[in-house]
Parts: structure tokens; sequence; C-alpha cells
């Protein structure tokens, strides 16, 4: 039976006839989705269409107007009626007794009904009181009737719409967020409300509504298609429930799969989560924009007045190379050439969550557009940058969402793919895989600060479920995985061999904790078998609870922290061998020798810059070496001062110090004095490298005290706009009296910052303490620095006057 046929039967036998024709379309295989809706759209107007021409006979300044839903024309099976009664006001008594012809043969089918009667004055009044009844009437679709009254009723709603928009449109947020707050994110929930979830229906009809007011739009690529798929599944729930049910509970799953044709229930929620990401950042970048546009309404205005009438210019400060911040988001500089410039959008996303600041869709687009595969394994700048962007604690999975949204994320990790959007069906779990893995990186990103390789805990926090959806034990399958993933990736081989060992035994601890007797010495050699280090047991401690903490509330406890805790102290013991001693110093090079006999010779610092490249790998035998950086090397005559002096001119010249070596070198036979040697890693933080010359200079001014390194750097910062950043965990100083008989030796893990190394040298100078070698490396945005210090005589410092220098020392760094 054709369509057209199913109305003439419902025209032709009245409400009976409609209740036929709605069931029959209903139960028609071939017709499902939008077809569907729209012609049970289509039956239902005819039928009240039918029933209002029959009871209106004689009456005027009536008309039938269908709202929200339906009229948008998509009827669910089991939708409501919206309906709208408008009227003049001329004939009340009139109006009254077409409204019971109308609404009773509704009820007597049994089909639910939302209507109302009003005049278009009362209509707006109503709507300028309720938000939800003006949302609704953004939809209004003529029926039956006066056509001028529905029409006239349309334009005055549009027209109160867009007037109101810049009062009523927050309004619709905060409800938006309220609504989220009460029924959750619909693409990591088990039993999903397909409507009201935030990412649900509503989102969709609200973001229609933000499109509506002109004010702002919603990104539309896949915006469409995702509303599409969660309107099919709702009415697969409807047909296979008989219920007007909005919600995807567990029992039914398995029939609304069957009934859309899909595989099984985790592929249909799998569906239903990559529809609802896209509604939900399609609402995140919508009102953003909204609120960006109306913050410029308030303030065009009065600047308008202080530039005499000039069109304001928007303020664009620098973040990192070709990255930079306007308006609140992190946009694309007008030099940066992502078709040329591969590592562009880890820099970019990296600088984004470092800066607690969201990534310009835009950006994100012409990044995507022009993405080129990086080279295998990665430049030692794309490593850093991921890590960073891993370290950068909650503002880390705004970006990463962004991202994920135009493909970056599978780009730069194919294997991504597999855990994306992947359902986990056990009470414990609150987050789909791939949520939990990048929760696991910014639990990761808190214990940073307790473990001397922060690029490896934070690698590890987002590889470490990676085996999941492959046959078999998930970490079995990962190991394998996150394996090729780091050596892609460009850790060599001693760190590829550790990150697969946290990967295959991310579950060792706590499973041996909480369900093996710990007195029994081979529970805890067993352990330290499988770990093998210190350094590793140490990081897969704070994977452990990383990983608890991003499952959910019911994984982590007190108990099973302290059961952790003796489990691997009892490890450690096993696995602690004897003190180890400060390496040997290695002999200088020529260059070296050269440089600190000339710093002698001439009673001040000389310097060589050389760029350094990746040596060229059996993947990529032919191509151009990647640049690591440019190797700083500087010999000063010893003197106070050296280091905050040096870390202080770098940090003037927007220098980011990689890695950093100092120590006293040994002169030939037959030189005298003393001179400290400092060979540093270092790269622009954007734009071209200083002068070696210019840096000698402002170097010779800083030690001789004429120049204010301090009072630059502050100016420097006083410059630039205060932004949010990401709060990062606290700085630790730690004191290793056992780690050199030579010196004191004094850990510090900090965030990376500029002129993190200048204020360091400076307290210890003023502690009183001279730095004989220091250690310093920067993984991501984490500094790990190891400082051998001694008093003035050139003895390692008694117990507590180290402690007090610790001590001093991250208070400064905390305050």
């Amino acid at each position: 039976m054709t369509s057209t046929n199913v109305r003439k039967d419902a025209e032709d036998s009245g409400p009976s006839g409609y209740a036929a024709a709605r069931l029959h379309l209903l139960n028609e295989g071939e017709q499902s989705g939008p077809p569907r809706r729209a012609a049970l759209a289509e039956l239902t107007d005819d039928w009240l269409t039918g029933l209002f021409t029959a009871a209106a006979e004689g009456l005027r300044g009536v008309s039938l107007v269908a709202v929200g839903g339906y009229g948008r024309g998509e009827l669910s099976p089991r939708s409501d009626l919206d309906l709208l009664l408008l009227h003049d006001g001329s004939d009340s008594a009139g109006v009254a007794a077409l409204a019971d012809r109308l609404w009773y043969p509704v009820w007597d089918l049994g089909l639910a009904l939302d209507h109302s009667v009003r005049t278009p004055s009362e209509a707006r009044k109503v709507s300028a009181d309720d938000l939800k009844v003006q949302l609704g009437l953004l939809d209004a679709r003529h029926l039956a009737g006066d056509l001028g009254l529905t029409a006239g009723l349309r334009t005055a709603v549009l027209a109160d719409w867009r007037n109101q928009a810049p009062k009523r449109l927050p309004e619709l947020q905060e409800l938006c967020a309220e609504r989220a707050e009460r029924q959750g994110e619909l693409q990591y929930l088990l039993e999903p409300d397909l409507k009201e979830a935030r990412g649900g229906l509503r989102d969709a009809t609200a973001l229609r509504a933000v499109a509506a007011s002109w004010l702002a739009d919603a990104p539309r690529e896949g915006l469409a298609d995702a509303r599409r798929r969660l309107l099919d599944v709702r009415d697969a729930l409807h047909l296979t429930t008989g219920r007007a049910t909005d919600r995807l509970a567990l029992q039914e799953q398995d029939q609304v799969a069957a009934e859309l044709g899909l595989l099984d229930a985790d592929t249909l929620l799998r569906q239903v989560y990559e529809a609802a990401r896209v509604v939900s950042y399609a609402s995140d970048v919508t009102w953003r924009e909204v609120g960006r546009v109306l913050r410029s309404r308030a303030v065009r205005p009065r600047l308008r007045a202080m530039l005499g009438g000039g069109k304001p210019v928007a303020e664009r400060s620098p973040l990192a190379e070709g990255v930079v911040e306007q308006d609140g988001e992190v946009v694309l500089a007008r030099a940066a050439r992502p078709d040329r410039d591969p590592v562009l959008p880890l820099r970019a996303a990296a600088a984004a969550a470092q800066a607690g600041l969201p990534l310009s869709l835009h950006a994100v687009r012409r990044m995507a557009a022009a993405a080129r595969p990086l080279p295998t394994p990665w430049p030692a700048e794309a490593r850093e940058q991921l890590v960073t962007l891993l370290g950068s604690g909650r503002p880390t999975i705004d970006v990463w969402e962004a991202l994920e949204a135009e493909g970056l994320i599978t780009h730069f990790l194919p294997d991504w793919e597999r855990v994306r959007c992947r359902p986990q069906r056990n009470a414990v779990h609150i987050w789909t895989v791939d949520r939990h893995l990048i929760e696991t990186a910014v639990r990761a990103s808190e214990f940073t600060r307790r473990v001397s390789r922060p690029d490896l805990l934070l690698v590890s926090a987002l590889l470490h479920d990676i085996g999941k959806g492959w046959p078999g034990d998930h970490s079995v399958a990962g190991e394998i995985i996150a394996k090729d993933v780091a050596a892609r990736i460009g850790f060599d081989r001693a760190d590829v061999a550790v990150l697969a060992t946290l990967v295959r035994h991310h579950l060792l601890l706590v499973d041996t904790a909480t369900r093996r007797d710990l007195e029994d010495p081979a529970t805890v050699r067993s352990v330290a078998e499988a770990v093998g280090s210190q350094g590793t047991l140490e990081l897969l401690h704070a994977l452990t609870e990383s990983d608890a903490l991003a499952t959910g509330p019911a994984a982590w406890s007190t108990w099973r922290a302290s059961l952790v805790a003796d489990l691997v102290k009892r490890v450690a013991a096993v696995l602690a061998g004897d003190a180890s001693e400060e390496p040997e110093a290695a002999a200088p090079t020529a260059e070296q020798e050269r440089l600190a006999i000339e710093a002698v010779a001439t009673g001040s610092p000389v310097l060589a810059l050389r760029a350094q490249t990746e040596v060229p790998t059996e993947e990529q035998p032919s191509g151009d070496p990647e640049p690591l950086g440019v190797e700083l090397l500087i010999a000063v005559p010893d003197q106070p001062g050296v280091l905050p002096a040096v870390a202080g001119v770098l940090a003037m010249h927007r220098l980011t110090v990689r890695t950093a070596e100092l120590r006293a070198l040994d002169l030939p036979d037959g030189v005298e004095g003393a001179v400290l040697l400092l060979d540093w890693r270092v790269a622009a933080e954007y734009g071209s490298l200083p002068q070696a010359a210019r840096l000698r200079a402002d170097l010779v001014r800083a030690l001789d005290g004429s120049l204010d390194i301090a009072g630059r750097l502050a100016e420097r910062d006083a410059a630039y706009p205060r932004r949010r950043g990401v709060v990062a965990p606290a700085a630790r100083v730690t004191v290793h009296p056992a780690a050199s008989r030579q010196a004191t030796v004094i850990e510090v893990r900090a965030q990376d910052a500029p002129g993190l190394l200048h204020r360091i040298g400076r307290a210890l100078e003023d502690a009183g303490v001279r730095v004989r070698s220091m250690h310093v490396s920067t993984l991501g945005s984490n500094a790990v620095d190891a400082f051998y210090v001694t008093n003035r005589k050139g003895a390692p410092l008694p117990g507590a006057e180290a402690s007090t220098v610790a001590r001093k020392l991250e208070e400064m760094l905390r305050g």
C-alpha cells in the first residue's frame, strides 16, 4: 500500500482509518528513518486537517498550528502531538467548542497531546515568560485554517527571538547546562537518555534556536547526520518497547540494535556515542561563539568611543611558533604554514592546553585539511609537544576533543580508532575507553612530581588500555600495540621496554595487593621480577592510582591505596641495591677544551651555538634529518652567580631549555684557573634564534651586574595578559643524601616555565650553596632537575642544612 493510499484511507475512515493507516506505516519494514517520520507527520497532518475542516465550518479567524518536533515534521512512533489552536479572539465560545472537537478524537486514539488555545498576543506573552514555549513556537508550522494568522505569529515570534537574543541565549545556555548536570553526558552513559542528556536531541534543537537568532551558527558538518542517527535510535526504541521513552535501557539495547539492523548492542552504543560527540562538540563551539559575540557587542561602543570611531583590532598574543591567542581562543599565526609544519597541530594543542584556552574551530579545520604525516620515528619536538599536551591537566580534555572532532588524533595515532567511542559494560567504569585513557592522563598529570620520568607516566596513561577491542587479554594485546606506538613516536629501546612493561602490568599492583598474601615472599618476588627496576615500579605505582581514579569512584579507596603502597614498599626493598654514585664526568671534547682555555685567557664567557639534528633511521634513510634544537656551549671562569645569569639571559631571549648540564672542567696542565662548562640544548619559543654575539654581550652584563634580568623578565610578563593556564601539581624538592659522596643532590620536579632555572639558580645562590654540577631535563611541560651542591668549602651539606635549603627552594617555587 503506498503512502498516498494510506493517507486516503485515513481521510475516508476518520479516526479508525487514521489509526489503521498509522499502524500499517509503523510496521512497514521498507520505510524507516527520516522518510517514515515525514510520512507519519504528513499522515497526521491530513487527519487533523480533516478534523479541523469539519469542526470549524463557518468559524473565521482560527488556525491549527503544529509546534515543536511535530512542527519540524518529525514524528517518532510515540511522539507527543504538539498543537496550538490559534484564534483572533472574536469568538471565544466557538473556539472552545472547536477545541473539544479536535482534542477528544486524539485522546480517544490514546495519542499523547500537548495542546494550547491562544491568540497571537497571548502566545507571544507566554513565550516571553517561558523559554520552552518560545523554542517550540520557533518551529511553528501551519496545518489548517487562517494561514495569515499563522504567518503573522511566525513572523512576530522570530522577530521577538532575534531582538531578545542577547538576553534569551544566555538563559538557554544555562538551561542546557542544568539539564546536562542532571542527565549526564550522552556520549558516555550506558543507559543514556537520547533526548535530555548532553549531546542529545534537546541540544540539537537548541543549536537550531541559536541559528535562528542570527547571532551565531553551529558547525554544520556532520550535525544533521548525528541528529538523524539519534532520531532513528529513538524510533527503534519506541517500536521495540511500545512506549514513549527516550531512555535506552540495557535490557532493550539488543532489540533496538536488531531493529536498526546493527550487529549488537555495543555497535548501537558506539553509534549513539559518536552522534552525541558531534552534537556536544558543536554545542561547545556554538556557545563559545555566542559568548564572544555578546562580549564584543557589550565592549564595542566603549571601544569605538575611545578609538574615535575606528574599528577595533583584536589583540594577538604569541603562544608558540605559529600559534597565537586571539579573542580568548588559540588560532594560527598569520605566517603559519600547516602544510609545511607537520608538528603544528600538536604544538597548537599543547599551547592551548597549557594556556587553558580552547582551540579555534577554524584553526583545527585548517590544520586537519593540511595535515601531513610525521616521519617515523617522530621528531623530538612532536614527542615533547604530545607529552606537554597530556600533562596539562583538565584543559587537555577539551583540546583533545577538538582534535578528535576533525580526525587529527587518529591521524597521529591510528591505533586510537579502535578504542574511540568504545563502551565499557562494567558498572565500575563511568567512561568510554577513549575518554578513560584521557582521564587517566589527566590524573597522571597530578603525579608527575612523584616520578623521575613524567613523560613515560603520561604516555603509559594514554596507552594502558589501548588493547581493548582486540581479542584476548587487553593487557597482552596492549603491550604489543604500545611497543609499536612508543617506537613510532620516537622513544628509544629502553623507554619502549619500560612503556611496554607498564601497559602489560598496569593491573598487577592492585590485583596482587587485593588478592594475594603480601606476607608470602614469593608474592613480592614475582612482582619484583615482572617490574624489573625501581624506576619502573615508581611509574607503575603512579599509573595504578591514576587508572583507578579515572575509572570511577568505586575503583579506588583508602584501603586499596594502603594495600598497594604496602606492596610497593615490599617490592622496592627487594629491588633495592647499593646507593648509586655520581657518574664520572666524560672527558672534555676538543671544542670544550678550546672554549675553556679561551674563557680563562679572556676572563669572560665564551660560547658556541651548534644546530642538533636527529640521525636518519632505517625507516627514513634518505630523508632530511629533523632538527632537535640548538646546542649551546658556554665556558665561564668560575665565579658566583653563573647559573642564574646564564639561565636568565636564555629566558630573556625566549629560549626554552630542553636539557642542560653544568660541571667544573679540569684544564690541561699548564693552564691555570677554574672554568665552569655549561652544555645546553635550547629551542626558540617562536621566531628565530638570537645571534651568539647578542647572547654573549648580555651574559657579560648579567655577570657584572649591569643587566637587571629579574626586572626585564617581570616587565615582559606584565606586558602580556594573564591567562587561566594549567593548575599544575605543586613543585616538589627532595634531597638524596646517598646519591653522591662528593656533593649533596637536590632534585627539583616542577612545571616548566620561562625563567624557572633562573629562579632556582638565584635561590641556591641566596642559600649560600654552590652548584658543582647539574643535570636538567624538560619532559613535556615537566622539569626534572638534579643539582649537585656543596658549601663554599666544597663539602656536602649537613643533613639539616640540606633539608632547610630544599624547604626554602620548594616554598619559593610554590609561592
